[in-house]
């Protein structure tokens, strides 16, 4: 990992240039909110929100993930200074959240969400029987549960662990029974690639939306680069299964297929249909290999907002303006406008 860069000090509120930040939100653009790197399986081809993965920091004692500098109230202090500067869409990741103890107390502290502000929760399943209780009591709009496997084998050949599919399975029955809005998501590997249709199958029969998602190459990753499988076979099956298809290029991310199948809306996130990139883009040594563009700002666990998974260099340090949301989304906001314009 690159050492984050020492940011010269925000300009004012005053003078701050929001126009690129309200656009980012306007396009849909998520803040992804990491509690931490701890996860209680170990995916290889996780990426961390760009700390270490769980896996590779089991693996070499010498990959230090970054140390917590935020407490809840300072994850609250920053979701809703950024959501009342105009973000909309906050997405809640890890490693697995629902192994943090910073879980409960932030989502049981989020503002209330207004009519086109969403929170969602990402998880791995496993946890979420053992926190139904609390979960019902949090604003969340949408949880969506990874499923990459679809038996003990798979499940344990790419998570490392000795949990069975089961429990990923009764999670997401008990995500159900909370939330109207539960989705899954399933990256496209060769590990898995017998089991594709069957996860389809498993989400059309519980009327449940599912992202069939194209592996995002990273350093972390870089190792098992072949393991990735294109999209064209499950988009081959659902061109079986119904005509109602559609191309979406517009707003932030990787362009996307989408299916209705009975009703039911199936994401596959494809490389050949672009992606949003911005300024800082054109001259980016990572631009051959970037496949996602500008699409999400990271908050992680020691306060960084990372505008780009490829580039920490890029890394805008917060914690320094934790008390004093004025300043912080100001800081933010022309981060954002710099990203954009190419100047960081």
């Amino acid at each position: 990992m690159k050492v984050p860069l020492t940011l010269a000090p925000p300009m004012a509120r005053d003078e701050t240039d929001w126009t690129a930040l309200l656009n980012f939100a306007a396009l849909r653009g998520q803040l992804r909110v990491s509690f931490g790197p701890a996860c209680n399986i170990a995916c290889w081809f996780c990426h961390d929100e760009g700390d270490i993965p769980p896996g590779l920091a089991r693996q070499d004692a010498s990959k230090k993930q970054r140390p917590r500098s935020l407490c809840a109230a300072h994850y609250v202090t920053v979701i809703t200074a950024l959501m009342e500067a105009g973000l909309k869409r906050v997405y809640f990741t890890g490693g697995e959240p629902l192994t943090s103890p910073l879980a409960r107390p932030v989502l049981e502290q989020l503002p209330q969400p207004g009519p086109d502000t969403s929170y969602t929760l990402i998880t791995n399943g496993t946890r979420v029987r053992a926190s139904q209780r609390w979960l019902a009591e949090v604003p969340l709009d949408k949880v969506k549960v990874s499923l990459h496997y679809f038996s003990d084998d798979t499940f344990r050949a790419i998570a490392a662990t000795r949990l069975g599919i089961a429990t990923v399975l009764d999670g997401i029955e008990a995500a159900r029974e909370l939330f109207e809005q539960v989705e899954l998501n399933c990256l496209l590997l060769k590990d898995n690639r017998h089991e594709v249709r069957s996860i389809l199958d498993f989400a059309l029969a519980r009327r449940m939306p599912v992202q069939f998602i194209e592996l995002v190459g990273t350093d972390f990753n870089v190792e098992r680069a072949d393991a990735a499988v294109p999209a064209d076979d499950i988009v081959a099956h659902l061109r079986t299964l119904t005509r109602d298809e559609h191309t979406e290029v517009a707003g932030v991310g990787q362009g996307r297929r989408v299916f209705r199948v009975d009703g039911i809306e199936i994401d596959v996130i494809h490389r050949n249909l672009g992606r949003h990139h911005v300024g800082q883009c054109g001259t980016c040594p990572q631009r051959s290999t970037c496949v996602e563009g500008f699409w999400a700002l990271r908050l992680d666990h020691d306060g960084g907002l990372m505008p780009c998974l490829l580039r920490s260099d890029l890394r805008l340090d917060l914690k320094a303006l934790l008390d004093d949301p004025d300043r912080l989304v100001a800081a933010v906001a022309g981060h954002v406008a710099a990203f954009t314009e190419g100047t960081l």
